[in-house]
């Protein structure tokens, strides 16, 4: 398998710098928020480059060469990305790699999403497809990287080694990301590209300024108070400190030299310390007087999502002073909500108190319901299923199980087999790797159902790496021969009837399922057989219309249950965590009265969605099935 190229370079204050006259393609990333650092397009990462060179303490106005980056903004000197309207804050770097990589020769690979778009793969698995692309290897395992995935060139796919699932890739050709020779050049005065020191008047811009001022705005009056706390605390008095150009506390104006505009840029900005942060006489090295440790670094700075409500200081508020409201910060209002954010900011900052309209919460559970009201759910039997652990059944002759369900091709044609991406006019690509008696190498079978070919040995090698429960499913088009079963650990399953209704469905009552999971140790079916398992986020609440439809989406959902295909153990989409129980591409409603996180109703489509899933498990109602 081909690596990535050489790793990223990154200075202390989050700018990367190459070493000295050598050359390194640049790609900028954000940190989504499932710890992964996302790339930039070519053409945003030339965008920040030409910006760097002019001011490396600037702001970057993405929404001026990609239209749909229109809220977002980077703020190079604390590098983080900031967006309008919202006031979300997102870690970004600046990464380097070999000129002669996917980034320095303009390729880029992309996997097809369940909407249909394209979406592109993080920069360092892409180098490494197109490494072993440029090797002409037929296949790519990317475990090793931590995601269980294999990528097939020949035709051009990838597959979900537990579900075996395949999504299209493709290959595409787009700008070179930017090339750099040596160190950036030093910072210049703000804003970018103006001589005369004047702001751009354009509204972009003047948001932009009014972020900066209003950050440094906040860190000078925190940092007043946090000093003044320390002094009296050690009794040596109130800290001598350096008032902010930005808002000098004595209520004579809000802008330095009284020449910028509300939301513009201020003529002068404050000094800045070594480590980067505005504001303070202080560097982060040293200490305050009296033993005092100087306060962390700012919100703004820190890492991971954050809001621009969470920056309000927390100060005392005198009597009498009444709390002003800032709201449309939701964007139902006439009054745009970055503008709204900014007018909290400074309000902060000025020590007024503030009332945020904070943004709306998923109502995640139903009212409190007595237990004289759970009723039963009509023409359910039972309110609960237990599973076990799996009862170890005499394994079957994988070679029985293949032959069952494929006819033998005596003259096949020539044609790729799609697991092991030889001519199935030749032998199986698991010659010499797997040997099982009866099986020669050259044998060709058609699946009965589906008419797909195959090598036998490759089939018998696909069905060796699965559950091993007498099932097949055919890797193209997932069509299923058997009972499919899946390797849920042992946990519990309730389901009962309670009398409230959810969006969408005002006129019935709701069927609630209960799921619980407890921790445990992985059996032999699971990815680290003897390794203990984590079971977070138990027990997880769902929810179903109780109607007919809603009702055969649960009679359904108790035999995927009872096939322990709902959870599986893998790795967790949402933190990362390995060895963990996890869903297994049955989607849930986890969100009882509202839909803020696509987890909710009213959905329509969702009922019609999950029975499809199911349907694709091989999950059927007995008059269903072939």
């Amino acid at each position: 398998m081909s690596r990535p190229g050489p790793g990223a370079l990154i200075s202390i204050n989050g700018l990367g710098f190459p070493p000295q006259n050598l050359a390194r393609v640049v790609v900028w990333e954000w940190l989504n928020e499932y710890s992964r650092w996302r790339p930039y397009t070519a053409t945003v990462c030339h965008h920040i480059e030409n910006v760097l060179k002019e001011d490396a303490r600037g702001s970057v106005v993405l929404g001026q060469v990609d239209a749909q980056l229109v809220p977002y903004i980077i703020d190079l000197q604390s590098m983080h990305q900031f967006r309008q309207d919202t006031g979300t804050m997102r870690p970004v770097r600046r990464n380097f790699y070999d000129p002669s990589s996917a980034p320095g020769k303009g390729i880029v690979w992309e996997w097809e999403n369940d909407g249909g778009s394209w979406t592109p793969y993080d920069m360092d698995i892409c180098i490494t497809i197109q490494n072993a692309y440029e090797k002409q290897h037929p296949w790519l395992d990317l475990s090793s990287l931590g995601f269980g995935y294999v990528i097939y060139f020949n035709s051009m796919s990838q597959m979900n080694r537990q579900t075996q699932r395949k999504r299209r890739v493709r290959r595409r050709m787009d700008l070179a990301y930017p090339l750099t020779i040596g160190s950036i050049p030093k910072s210049q005065s703000w804003p970018v590209g103006a001589n005369s020191g004047q702001p751009c008047s354009c509204q972009q811009c003047l948001l932009v300024n009014s972020t900066r001022a209003a950050s440094n705005a906040i860190l000078a009056s925190q940092r007043r108070k946090m000093y003044q706390a320390s002094g009296n605390g050690t009794g040596t008095g109130t800290l001598p400190v350096r008032q902010s150009n930005t808002f000098n506390g004595t209520g004579t104006t809000l802008w330095a030299g009284g020449t910028g505009p509300p939301g513009g840029a201020a003529k002068g900005e404050p000094g800045r310390s070594p480590g980067g942060a505005p504001g303070g006489n202080f560097s982060r090295s040293q200490s305050a007087p009296g033993g005092a440790q100087l306060p962390r670094q700012n919100n703004l700075n820190r890492p991971g999502t954050q809001r621009v409500a969470v920056l309000s200081t927390r100060a005392s508020i005198p009597p009498g002073v009444p709390a002003l409201p800032v709201k449309n910060l939701n964007g139902t209002g006439p009054v745009h909500p970055a503008l709204a954010g900014m007018t909290g900011i400074l309000m902060c900052a000025a020590g007024l108190p503030v009332c945020l309209t904070r943004a709306p919460k998923p109502i995640l559970h139903p009212p409190p319901i007595n237990k004289s009201d759970i009723k039963p759910v009509p023409g359910i039997p039972g309110i609960c299923r237990k599973t076990k652990k799996k009862q170890l059944k005499k394994s079957k002759n994988p070679e029985d199980v293949v032959r069952r369900y494929m006819q033998k091709v005596k003259n096949p044609p020539d044609e790729d087999c799609t697991i092991c991406m030889e001519r199935l006019v030749t032998a199986s690509g698991y010659e010499g790797v797997l040997r099982h008696k009866g099986v020669r190498p050259e044998l060709v079978g058609k699946l009965g159902k589906c008419g797909h070919m195959y090598h036998l040995l490759c089939l018998v090698a696909m069905y060796n790496s699965g559950n091993k429960d007498g099932s097949l499913q055919c890797p193209t088009c997932k069509a299923i021969y058997g009972e499919k079963t899946g390797t849920q650990p042992p946990g519990k399953m309730e389901f009962h009837l309670i009398p409230h209704s959810l969006p969408g469905y005002t006129d019935t009552q709701t069927i609630r399922i209960v799921y619980d999971i407890p921790t445990g140790i992985q059996g032999p079916e699971h990815p680290n057989p003897g390794k203990k398992f984590t079971a977070r986020g138990f027990p997880r609440h769902c929810y179903l219309p109780d109607n007919e439809k809603g009702r055969k989406v649960l009679r359904l959902l108790i035999m995927a249950w009872d096939r322990r295909l709902i959870f599986t153990i893998g790795t967790s989409n949402t933190t990362g965590e390995s060895d963990t129980v996890v869903w297994n591409e049955i989607h849930h409603k986890t969100e009882f009265g509202s839909n803020l996180t696509g987890h909710g109703y009213p959905d329509p489509n969702y009922l019609d969605n999950v029975l499809a899933e199911l349907t694709a498990q091989g999950v059927l109602e007995p008059s269903s099935k072939d």
